[in-house]
């Protein structure tokens, strides 16, 4: 058994991929907030791939974490140099691991704020990057407005020097560069969000308004905030992925990633201090990300959500799982096809048909292994984002809407914290006691739910949709789910 160390790297198997380029002359251009498994299996295995081509060496990436779960990661990382495995799980059983090695340092910011800042103020930093998910950009999820009243929030406008949070560190960040007349940096969000970097520059610079409205105009003018689509399905890395990776390669690693074979990045040509040439591994580079980005949005994420708490009540608990049953399949599709689909415009050298028969063969992949636990958690801050919209557009064009109607049903109804079994269900979001309190009313009020102007503004209004909504509750707790789905597939003509 080898440990990942940087000493070790010629020691670990052939069939382990490792960096072709000396880690020793790679030097920091790039901070990213949010290391998880998603950057990790994504923006930092891009960079990698430059970096095997003899290039971008000096972009180094630094990570920076300001949750107390980051710690972990932190000291996971430091242990083995910073290295880690990618491992990509093939349907067929294979396994292809790589070591990565573009992540050269990682910071847990709350040992030392003022050292955090000050490595966003080093000229040598051009991008900082963001994966902190969709509820980390602190927005009210119906209106969109950056909530100034958090408590992190506002000891960060209280205390710049000693900030917390993404927003605080980096706009002292840059409030140090404006002052020493240093380039800004760009700010590069990664997150599954419509308009990401729209998202990034209106919380940032709303930010920026309540400390300096110089500053904000400032930043307004100066940073690029470029938007993006990114896509990798990325489980959680389990006890038994670790062990594997031992058992078949003899690698010893803390915390290695695995994921999906497939990897999309759709990335704006908008940077104010120069980009690595991720062209050249495969990245898109577009004038115009929005037709690829509502695309991912509303075919994939929301199809995820389609999927995971239907699924759930039915019985099972893998992705894999449900897109191996051909109802469900029929269900997806029809999904896509009638009612996302119709709110997409072009989407420049994509085949949608394609595109949706693409998605139900990654999610069919047995070996990813993605829980629809995972794919349930914190729906609050997705369902808003991905299918309400989809929901909204179908409603004003006269379009189909009785699945969507459906999906967000049984997002209700697993809100109810038990299955068709009367097993207990472990409920993960941010506003659980609150969605669970609202989804126990469900039979006596049972437009309860929907009636939650937070999370679906005036949507239990539109008669159409309460009626589909109406219909698909009732089903769900007289019927089950998977006799929902039957009648739901079979009255595709129905809108």
């Amino acid at each position: 058994m080898t440990r990942l160390k940087n000493d070790n790297l010629s020691r670990l198997p052939r069939e382990v991929a490792r960096p072709a380029y000396d880690r020793r002359e790679v030097t920091p251009g790039i901070v990213h907030f949010g290391v998880g498994g998603f950057h990790r299996a994504h923006q930092a295995m891009y960079l990698d791939a430059l970096m095997n081509r003899g290039e971008a060496l000096d972009w180094g990436i630094v990570g920076v974490g300001v949750m107390p779960g980051d710690r972990r990661m932190q000291q996971a990382l430091a242990a083995q140099d910073h290295l880690y495995t990618l491992v990509i799980k093939h349907p067929d059983g294979r396994r292809e691991p790589r070591v990565i090695g573009s992540l050269i340092d990682y910071r847990f910011a709350p040992d030392d704020p003022a050292a955090a800042i000050e490595l966003l103020a080093d000229p040598t930093i051009r991008i900082v990057s963001l994966t902190v998910t969709e509820g980390g950009y602190n927005v009210h999820p119906v209106s969109g407005e950056f909530n100034l009243a958090a408590p992190d929030i506002r000891h960060d406008l209280e205390h710049p020097e000693a900030s917390r949070t993404p927003f605080g560190l980096i706009v002292e960040g840059l409030a140090r560069r404006r002052e020493r007349g240093i380039t800004p940096f760009t700010v590069m969000s990664c997150d599954n969000i419509q308009g990401n970097g729209e998202v990034a520059r209106e919380t940032f610079c709303a930010f920026a308004r309540a400390r300096d409205p110089g500053l904000a105009d400032w930043i307004e003018a100066e940073v690029a905030f470029p938007n993006a689509m990114v896509d990798r399905i990325t489980p959680v890395t389990s006890e038994a992925d670790i062990a594997e990776l031992v058992a078949r390669f003899g690698v010893e690693d803390a915390w290695p990633v695995v994921c999906e074979p497939f990897t999309q990045w759709v990335l704006e040509e908008h940077f104010v201090s120069g980009r690595p040439a991720l062209e050249k591994v495969g990245v898109q580079l577009v004038e115009d990300v929005a037709p690829y980005e509502l695309m991912k949005l509303r075919l994939l994420n929301a199809s995820h959500q389609a999927l995971t708490y239907l699924g759930y009540l039915a019985g099972y608990r893998y992705a894999h799982e449900v897109c191996r049953d051909p109802l469900f399949v029929d269900f997806l599709l029809d999904y896509m096809r009638r009612e996302s689909s119709p709110t997409l415009a072009p989407v420049p050298g994509i085949d949608l048909e394609a595109y949706r028969l693409t998605l139900i063969e990654r999610f069919a992949n047995p070996e990813v292994k993605d829980t629809l636990a995972r794919l349930c958690a914190e729906s609050s801050d997705r369902i808003p984002k991905w299918l309400v919209p989809v929901i909204r557009e179908q409603l004003a064009n006269g379009g189909e809407i009785h699945r969507s109607a459906a999906v967000v049903a049984s997002w209700a109804r697993y809100a109810e914290g038990v299955d068709e079994r009367g097993e207990p269900i472990e409920v993960v979001d941010r506003l659980r006691e609150e969605l669970m309190a609202l989804a126990q009313r469900n039979r006596e009020q049972p437009t309860a739910f929907i009636e939650n102007r937070e999370l679906f503004g005036d949507l239990a209004e539109a008669p159409r949709f309460r009626e589909a909504y109406l219909d698909a509750l009732a089903s769900l707790h007289g019927r089950g789910a998977r006799a929902t789905l039957e009648a739901l597939v079979t009255s595709r003509g129905a809108a």
